[in-house]
């Protein structure tokens, strides 16, 4: 079973659907106790760092997902879902996140009128090392992408992933054991993203 966390941060559908088009059992859900019994964790999004954060307060998710990413829980962050996983967003005045993995997150200054913020459409995405939700998956194969922030980790280990941008080389995919997060979306990726979704549904967590 697949869990996919509903903190109220945009349409899920799309992600539960390409899950079940990839014959994954899933279940959408914002009960914590739901959750916190999950053996395997979706936690994507789109929208706002701190309204996220507010509802994954109200929601009592919080330590929930800090538990179950400690616990060893398969776990892919998607988007948002990736962002919030760092210690801080400059997002909405700055907002405080979940501290899973340490580093902030940043908004891409437009080098020039040309250069459109948000960046949203396809890019590249270059693997810095070998993970197994990339198997079968070329570096600078192409992924969706839609965001106007982008991730800073602290320690460079966690990076997987680099997409260039704004003039600015960013993490595009991270990693931490049991933890697999993008800024882009397989869901919306096509063949390429169900690849990377169809390896997280095969995942033991152990890279």
């Amino acid at each position: 079973m697949i869990t996919i966390v509903d903190y109220k941060a945009g349409n899920l559908t799309s992600v539960r659907l390409a899950f079940e088009h990839l014959g994954a059992e899933v279940e959408v859900t914002d009960d914590a106790d739901r959750v916190a019994q999950a053996d395997r964790i979706v936690f994507p999004g789109v929208g706002a760092a701190g309204a996220a954060m507010e509802n994954l307060r109200r929601l009592r998710l919080v330590d929930v997902l800090r538990e179950r990413v400690a616990a060893g829980v398969p776990f892919l962050g998607i988007c948002i879902g990736m962002q919030l996983l760092f210690d801080r967003s400059d997002e909405d005045r700055g907002a405080d996140c979940l501290g899973i993995l340490p580093g902030r997150v940043v908004r891409f200054v437009a080098p020039d009128p040309s250069c459109k913020i948000p960046q949203m459409g396809w890019n590249a995405v270059d693997f810095t090392h070998a993970h197994p939700l990339l198997e079968g998956i070329d570096s600078g194969s192409e992924f969706y992408f839609v965001h106007s922030y982008y991730p800073c980790p602290a320690q460079a280990a966690h990076v997987v992933g680099e997409t260039e941008y704004a003039d600015v080389l960013f993490a595009s995919a991270v990693c931490r054991d049991n933890l697999f997060a993008t800024q882009f979306h397989p869901e919306r990726s096509g063949r390429i993203g169900l690849e990377l979704l169809g390896n997280f549904r095969d995942w033991d967590g152990r890279c």
